[in-house]
């Protein structure tokens, strides 16, 4: 059977921890800071663990070995 290919965007974005959980950057930080709230800054600061439902998809898709 051939390898299969990590996306190579999905290893810049994601994460596996060791306990099998997809750790992710928060959405929304690139540009904009202005307009944002002071709260959404505080809570979007460092990561946060994708839902189950999308780390099922990110695991199986585009990080196949966990990378």
């Amino acid at each position: 059977m051939p390898k299969l290919k990590t996306k190579s965007g999905a290893k810049k974005r994601f994460k596996v921890t060791a306990t099998g959980k997809v750790t992710c950057a928060a959405a929304g930080k690139q540009h904009g800071m202005i307009k944002r709230t002071n709260k959404f800054i505080r809570d979007a600061r460092g990561t946060m663990v994708l839902a189950e439902e999308d780390a099922k998809v990110v695991k199986k898709y585009f990080l196949p070995y966990g990378r």
